[in-house]
């Protein structure tokens, strides 16, 4: 959870934001933001796909009190949107995060209420719990959540990167889990989801353990992420590129198989099969089958057929 702002380790990237806005104004051509947040710009850049914009770019997106219980707001709401099929989440501004903004947070983590060591346990537990729940409400959403991250991605944007479905980055992204160098262990879901994403144990427990950098090209070779970019421009274009790819597949299967990739991460193949066998049952019983089938047989895309809202 707890990251830290140095603004001196992070990159001047005044040239690339310049190209960039040019991808920005695409993602936020669709109606503008419309975002009832202060952390966020909440945006509709084409049919069926919601822009998540961490909103903070004069401090560098740092996670300030705001961010952590807007982020639950935000993607509450998105899971119930029969208008949104996919969301794409990034950052505003010269760098995707800076982890969690300390000066606005240290009365909350360093001094939780209590009159003895129990209460202060007890009421330290609930705010970690309520910091985890930020992003896992991203993975509980059960439209798929695409994140494009560019320049720095420390600390707090590790959890949150972890918590999505798919990462995309600029060449000039770095990634750190910057907790140890502050005196903690990551507490919102670093340690658990990072092991699964890159799936090397090892490089994991490195990067947890020495807060190094790693970069665009580590990151794409050990599975962080899968594409890697020139620019933020080109990111952006590529990231809604693909969210119109899947919003325009049935939203039943989507979120069908969204739901049953996580599940099968976390149980035995034996548990993963008899749970997909048991969602099929009922989800199988759609028109979305049939109306696939026949615009395939007839070599078309499914984006020319028209899915009911889920």
């Amino acid at each position: 959870m707890l990251s830290v702002i140095v603004r001196s380790a992070l990159p001047t990237c005044g040239r690339l934001w310049l190209r960039s806005q040019a991808a920005v104004r695409i993602m936020s051509s669709s109606g503008g933001s419309t975002s009832p947040y202060t952390s966020l710009a909440i945006s509709r850049p084409a049919e069926s796909i919601t822009h998540v914009e961490l909103n903070r770019p004069e401090k560098r997106n740092a996670m300030n009190k705001a961010f952590w219980s807007e982020m639950v707001d935000c993607f509450t709401e998105i899971a119930e949107d029969p208008e949104c099929r996919v969301v794409v989440v990034s950052g505003a501004g010269k760098i995707f995060t800076a982890g969690i903004d300390l000066m606005d947070m240290a009365s909350d983590v360093l001094q939780p209420p209590g009159d003895d060591t129990a209460r202060v346990s007890w009421n330290m537990r609930k705010i970690i719990t309520k910091y985890q729940n930020t992003f896992s409400v991203i993975e509980k959403c059960p439209k798929p959540v695409v994140v494009a991250v560019h320049g720095a991605c420390v600390g707090g944007g590790v959890d949150l990167i972890t918590a999505c479905d798919i990462r995309l980055c600029t060449q000039d992204a770095w990634f750190q889990v910057k907790e140890v160098d502050i005196g903690l262990a990551a507490d919102v879901g670093t340690l658990q989801r990072l092991p699964k994403v890159m799936g090397n144990r090892s490089l994991v427990n490195e990067l947890a353990l020495t807060a190094r950098k790693m970069y665009a090209d580590e990151a794409k070779s050990s599975g962080l992420v899968s594409r890697v970019f020139a620019d933020k421009e080109a990111m952006m274009a590529g990231a809604l590129e693909m969210a119109g790819e899947i919003a325009g597949r049935s939203p039943v299967a989507v979120q069908g198989t969204k739901i049953n990739l996580i599940y099968s991460r976390d149980h035995s193949v034996a548990e993963g099969l008899d749970y997909m066998a048991n969602w099929n049952m009922s989800m199988l019983q759609t028109q979305d089958v049939m109306k696939s089938a026949q615009a395939s047989m007839e070599k078309k895309s499914p984006k020319t057929v028209a899915f009911s809202k889920l």
